[in-house]
């Protein structure tokens, strides 16, 4: 398999060959999130072709940053997911997520959208040190199924997957209310009046949310 090479002796230059190319860090994000099957890759990549898939992977096993698994049977199926060395990507991921964050306008028509993400997002920008002992069971409309937590406590912001016993469910009518409420530009009680967001549960507890998170108001 080729392989393209910058003609510079240069640790950037170096990482930039390997996971540069279109598709390869998207890769990369959704192993990050779990191990995946390839039509679990290519469901939550939309728009990437079969064949181009097929080869981000043979390059990303190739490089030693992911592995395959076989699934025994009733069940078979191949796995993918990353290894240490592909899963050491994961503060640089994280880095680019909150500066891609200052881009994030409002989804254009046809923008493909994974709860999944959102998850990554909250990890991004959780905060590291103290936070309220609050629990927050997020669900977007028309997503309700892919429930994920965030929980605020002595050692900092943990976001898990699945659901958990929350003080409140925060229903959200748009991924971007979440951003908008972590970073302070939508205080939450307005975003209660608008429609923006419903709570189940405590909804006092909205007024903690955006303590656990670290986000500038540009982003």
């Amino acid at each position: 398999m080729s392989e393209f090479r910058y003609a510079q002796y240069c640790p950037l230059a170096r990482a930039a060959e390997i996971v540069g190319e279109r598709w390869t860090l998207l890769v990369v994000r959704e192993l990050l999130l779990g191990p995946k099957r390839f039509s679990d890759l290519k469901r939550a990549l939309a728009g990437v072709s079969t064949s181009v898939l097929s080869d981000r992977l043979a390059r990303l096993e190739e490089r030693g940053l992911i592995a395959r698994h076989e699934l025994p049977p009733p069940t078979p199926a191949t796995l993918y997911e990353l290894s240490e060395s592909g899963a050491g990507l994961a503060p640089a991921m994280l880095e680019l997520a909150r500066w891609g964050a200052r881009f994030l306008e409002p989804p254009r028509s046809g923008d493909h959208f994974e709860p999944a993400w959102l998850r990554l997002g909250c990890t991004a920008f959780a905060r590291r040190t103290p936070t309220p002992a609050r629990v927050f069971a997020i669900r977007v409309e028309g997503h309700e199924a892919d429930a994920f937590h965030v929980a605020g406590g002595p050692g900092g912001t943990r976001v898990g997957d699945g659901p958990a016993p929350a003080d409140a469910v925060l229903r959200l009518s748009s991924p971007l209310v979440l951003f908008a409420l972590a970073a302070r530009r939508l205080a939450p009680q307005a975003a209660l009046r608008s429609g923006a967001i419903r709570v189940e549960g405590d909804a006092a507890a909205l007024d903690d949310f955006p303590e656990l998170f670290e986000m500038a108001p540009e982003a």
